[in-house]
């Protein structure tokens, strides 16, 4: 295994990931709303924010896809040796790590099935940046209305029309992130 591996983990596992989980719940909670997370140093090219959210939603039994320039050795190896996490292909996924292009098309992803919508995939999407600006969001969890910088509109619109059934997404960029439920009605800018 590669050196690299097994640096860039958490240095206090346990306060680092309640604190990183409390973030990931306020994300998903409040969508548009930027959250900063802390502690993780992986290899390039993952954000820290990125590599925050693996340590805190990853193990043996949930199923990764890296997709196409985060599909590397030393990323491979190193969600291996912190998280233990299987890595498969974006069909069997519980949840994807990759750009927006990468990740295309976002129809391969599990959306859940009507006796079971919580098994959908989760796709934690690396952006260049992420700022409050850009896509109107509107629904649970927004007071009134809140922009986010979106790689696209017309892919989280039909994936709300699919509600209770869709993916959930994180967006990341650097050491911050952002929360966008299927349950987010998407309206472009």
């Amino acid at each position: 295994m590669n050196p690299i591996a097994m640096k860039g983990g958490f240095t206090d596992a346990p306060v680092q990931s309640a604190q990183n989980f409390r973030a990931l719940l306020s994300a998903l909670s409040q969508p548009g709303t930027l959250v900063e997370m802390a502690g993780a140093e992986p290899p390039a090219p993952l954000s820290p924010a990125a590599g925050a959210a693996a340590l805190v939603l990853f193990d043996g039994t949930t199923p990764v896809h890296l997709a196409g320039r985060l599909d590397t050795p030393d990323l491979r190896d190193w969600i291996t040796f912190h998280t233990g996490a299987p890595l498969v292909a974006a069909e069997q996924a519980m949840f994807a790590l990759g750009h927006w292009d990468d990740l295309q098309p976002v129809t391969r992803f599990a959306i859940g099935t009507p006796e079971y919508p919580d098994r959908a995939a989760t796709l934690i999407v690396e952006m260049p940046d992420l700022t409050p600006d850009g896509a109107t969001l509107r629904g649970p969890g927004i007071d009134g209305e809140a922009t986010l910088s979106l790689p696209e509109t017309r892919a989280f619109q039909m994936n709300r029309a699919l509600f209770p059934l869709g993916f959930d997404t994180y967006l990341t960029a650097g050491n911050r992130i952002a929360g966008l439920p299927r349950s987010t009605l998407v309206e472009a800018v």
